[in-house]
């Protein structure tokens, strides 16, 4: 699968016989050219059963953090603008600071 693809069940459905003026043969479902990207740096790290790699990617759109998670075998992947980066940086901080700061619950 091309790094910018979707499995099906989270593509667009073409809609039956109706146009949404998407330009000539690009309508709904219909796959995007692929982009080329390349890699500027990558991390991986493991946590308890969880594995996250880190990467630093650039496109013609601009650069961007992937973050993916694998468990088991399942993979689920976000993506961060880099114009976001330091923002979502001080949320993980302080995420961080919280949880250091407050005892954890004990199960009963």
């Amino acid at each position: 699968m091309i790094s910018n693809e979707r499995p099906p069940q989270f593509g667009r459905q073409q809609s039956q016989g109706h146009s949404h003026g998407h330009g000539q043969g690009q309508g709904y479902g219909q796959p995007k050219p692929p982009v080329q990207e390349d890699t500027l740096k990558s991390e991986k790290i493991q946590i308890e059963r969880k594995t996250f790699v880190f990467t630093l990617k650039e496109n013609p759109r601009g650069r961007f953090l992937r973050i993916t998670e694998d468990v088991g075998g399942r993979r689920d992947t976000i993506i961060v603008p880099s114009t976001g980066l330091e923002e979502f940086k001080r949320l993980v901080d302080e995420m961080v600071k919280a949880s250091a700061e407050m005892p954890e619950k004990k199960p009963e």
